[in-house]
């Protein structure tokens, strides 16, 4: 550890999913000397857990605010991919798949949604529409509504990217180490300790996810954020056999390039436990098989789960901590933070250096008012 030990840093990020990596990598580039730790590997929790759908499943169930940094991700990601790809040779597989329901039920409300927002929303009002954009549906679908413009990430392959295009830069980093509390004095923040040592920063930025919320500063001022388990499993296809990512009564399959299709996910508040059970992977795959008869018979190749950092309303906290000067947020993201992450880091980034968010920052506060969820309660 003693080869970490520089003079005070400019910024100490902790946390290393995406939030934290590409906030570390936004402040990097603007000229700042930054520290990363992670308690395990870069991009080994829920960042490459999830499914990397770059939209909220029903966006117009969701906040406005929530909208607002997920149409952010989807105009920018793909750029991002193509940049770190060339820096790493690492192919994160953003894939303009476009999304498709099963159903049309919520048809006004799309609409509705889809206007305010300017979003591409196709109503396929009977079975030959809808069997034209997705042909291995079962036949009992009849109708549906389609995003074409949602695009999807690979997110083992965008956490291995990310991770190997820090390793590149002269950051430091301190996987496998754990904060074990902050520092301050007179309301501001010194520093983080990694086991019993101190290490100086004049700002601390909190990313760690579910795990951000266990830190007395958060509960101080009512962050909430709590582990929201999800397990997945994947099963492999004939390449191309899906062509669309499929959402049906909040399951979806998400088809990959290679032809493997995950399937997900479930939605348990088991606190840190993330033990999977083979009755989920059971029911998982009966309903990928009930709404994709081609998937009948092909084996599970994998099951596991990630813990998601749930906010009660699945607006994430993003700022400065309002009684801890130099202390910051971005956490509790809940089920998209791929989809929320690049505008949340490129906000936070701007932030710290002085510069005008692109994105409004109020709603995300710590101290901003948060109307609990009916699945948060």
């Amino acid at each position: 550890m003693d080869g970490m030990k520089t003079a005070v840093k400019e910024v100490i990020v902790v946390g290393g999913g995406i939030i934290g990596m590409l906030t570390t990598r936004f402040l990097h580039q603007a000229g700042l000397d930054v520290m990363l730790v992670d308690q395990g590997q870069l991009g080994s929790e829920s960042t490459w857990a999830g499914g990397g759908i770059l939209s909220p499943l029903y966006p117009w169930h969701y906040h406005p605010a929530i909208t607002t940094l997920s149409q952010y991700g989807q105009q920018h990601y793909r750029a991002l991919c193509q940049q770190i790809k060339t820096e790493t040779d690492i192919d994160p597989q953003w894939l303009p798949s476009g999304l498709v329901f099963t159903d049309d039920t919520d048809l006004a409300a799309a609409r509705a949604w889809a206007d305010r927002c300017g979003a591409n929303l196709q109503h396929l009002a009977d079975s030959q529409a809808l069997h034209a954009c997705e042909p291995q549906l079962a036949e009992d679908f009849h109708s549906g509504l389609f995003l074409p413009d949602v695009a999807q990430m690979r997110n083992p392959r965008i956490a291995d990217a990310l991770r190997t295009s820090l390793r590149l830069l002269p950051i430091t980093l301190a996987e496998f180490t754990r904060v074990t509390r902050l520092a301050s004095n007179d309301g501001r923040i010194t520093g983080v300790y990694l086991g019993d040592e101190l290490f100086h920063a004049n700002k601390v930025i909190l990313a760690g996810g579910a795990w951000t919320g266990q830190f007395p500063e958060m509960q101080a001022v009512n962050v909430n954020i709590r582990p929201v388990m999800g397990q997945m499993i994947l099963v492999r296809g004939a390449r191309d056999l899906l062509k669309r990512i499929v959402l049906h009564e909040g399951r979806y399959l998400i088809p990959r390039k290679d032809g493997r299709i995950l399937c997900g996910s479930t939605l348990e508040m088991n606190g840190f436990d993330k033990r999977t059970t083979p009755e989920v992977a059971q029911d998982l795959l009966e309903t990928a098989c009930r709404v994709v008869p081609a998937l009948q018979g092909l084996p599970i190749l994998n099951h596991w789960s990630g813990l998601r950092p749930g906010s009660p309303d699945g607006v994430p906290y993003i700022g400065e901590h309002p009684d801890i000067t130099g202390l910051y947020v971005n956490a509790g993201h809940y089920r998209y933070g791929v989809t929320m992450g690049l505008a949340s880091a490129q906000m936070l980034a701007d932030m710290i250096i002085g510069k005008t968010p692109l994105i409004d920052p109020t709603p995300y506060r710590l101290n901003a008012e948060r109307t609990p969820t009916a699945e948060w309660v």
